[in-house]
């Protein structure tokens, strides 16, 4: 089974947009299309985006029970990896690299980002940095 790690881009877009693409990925991960990885600091950095930021809560109608309510969701589908490895300057955004580092630690095969600077990379020691676009065609040509 492919073991992916979404990046917070997804998993803001997925609570978001329910029924959307980032939403859609979710629920193939439920259904077990593939293992999803995360890391508390991932949850952690979305939550806090959600709960702080003043342009998502101007343009979008939630509340922090429901951003609370997300992020244990998170918890109970995904495989948490624990004990990142210490990893600084792969991505010029510092907050990337726990993203790089759930990956490497818990062996995954793709990242799933939106993130340009993380895109920009296309792959880090073997894992693949795509768009979830690619994933679900990925995912599509698969079950063909």
């Amino acid at each position: 089974m492919r073991r992916i790690v979404f990046d917070t881009t997804i998993l803001i877009s997925a609570f978001l947009r329910p029924g959307g693409l980032s939403d859609e990925l979710f629920g193939l991960a439920a259904d077990d299309a593939f293992a999803l990885l995360l890391a508390e600091p991932i949850i952690a950095e979305a939550r806090d985006k959600l709960l702080t930021s003043s342009r998502l809560r101007s343009r979008y109608a939630y509340n922090a029970a429901a951003v609370t309510s997300f992020c244990r969701a998170l918890a109970l589908l995904a495989e948490i990896v624990q004990d990142l490895p210490s990893l600084t300057g792969v991505v010029r955004d510092p907050d990337d690299d726990m993203i790089i580092a759930c990956a490497i630690k818990g062996q995954a095969d793709a990242i799933i980002t939106r993130d340009k600077d993380l895109l920009s990379l296309r792959s880090y020691q073997g894992i693949a940095i795509i768009t979830p676009e690619t994933f679900r065609q990925q995912l599509r040509d698969r079950a063909e």
